[in-house]
């Protein structure tokens, strides 16, 4: 009897979110959809030395012999999804969910399979749309060699798998180390570079998260509103160089701009709701 191959692999598990009710509403779109999305992170996946395993529906196993490359290879994912998914409506956006394992698995020719597997799967069961899920064992591998911040959300219940699984969420664009301790000459104990100006640090990274929410939001948002921003905007930069803020004449080329926005968030949304309101009924 031949003796079953085992190796150490980075596994990661990806799903489309509401896959089913994206299919209801337009299957030839979605599926166009899925099939374009599968080329990124193809494409994207050979770019970090990993290897797709297996597709069906709307899911993907990708294996990495790199713990770290699979984490990246998330991220780009993510972000590359993000900034697709920004110029369509929300409600034809495709979101994935993934989760990632370093385990042991069996190899039986290019299909693997064990607990490494499942334990990624379902750690992308449990991540939110557009979100990644690590467990304990990539957490510890990662958690100080990429430029990324991680939510624990401590041991989680998975099904077939005996014991609770810890669980991080990473947080794309967050930061993962502590502030490095420094020596003051005319003190004896070490104090941080964050304790120096508390309130100085305090202020500068809420303006910093304020910052980083808005580019997001924005991001998110179809390409004529972004452009109706970056219009207004242009206007303002314009008028500040040109009189400063003695007369402010930005306001009356913003007009018909800000309109189109006015416009997109009271009945543009209101439509949206009418036209999903007797789908959530079913």
């Amino acid at each position: 009897m031949q003796r079953v191959k085992r190796r150490l692999s980075a596994i990661m598990c990806a799903d489309v979110a509401q896959y089913s009710k994206l299919m209801e509403r337009d299957e030839d779109g979605t599926l166009d959809r899925l099939r374009a999305y599968r080329e990124v992170m193809s494409s994207l996946t050979e770019r970090h030395n990993g290897r797709i395993v297996n597709t069906w529906g709307d899911a993907v196993i990708i294996e990495f012999t790199s713990v770290i490359e699979a984490v990246q290879c998330a991220v780009d994912i993510q972000n590359e999804l993000t900034l697709r998914n920004a110029d369509l409506p929300e409600m034809n956006r495709m979101e994935f969910r993934v989760g990632i394992n370093l385990g042991d698995i069996m190899v039986e020719g290019d299909d693997i399979y064990g607990e490494g597997v499942n334990v990624a799967a379902r750690l992308q069961e449990l991540a939110p749309r557009g979100g990644i899920m690590l467990s304990q064992s990539v957490y510890d591998q990662v958690k100080a060699k990429v430029a990324l911040g991680f939510e624990p959300l401590g041991p989680q219940v998975v099904k077939n798998v005996s014991e609770p699984v810890e669980t991080y969420a990473v947080r794309l664009g967050g930061r993962n180390a502590p502030a490095e301790p420094v020596m003051d000459p005319g003190d004896a104990e070490p104090e941080t570079r964050a304790d120096s100006h508390p309130q100085w640090d305090k202020d500068t990274q809420a303006v910093a998260n304020g910052f980083e929410q808005a580019r997001r939001w924005l991001r998110m948002q179809p390409r004529r509103v972004r452009m109706c921003f970056l219009l207004i905007g242009f206007f303002f930069v314009l008028n500040l160089l040109t009189t400063g803020l003695s007369a402010l004449w930005f306001v009356w080329p913003s007009l018909p701009f800000a309109f189109l926005l006015v416009w997109h968030f009271l009945v543009g949304h209101r439509n949206d709701d009418v036209d999903e309101s007797p789908r959530h009924g079913k």
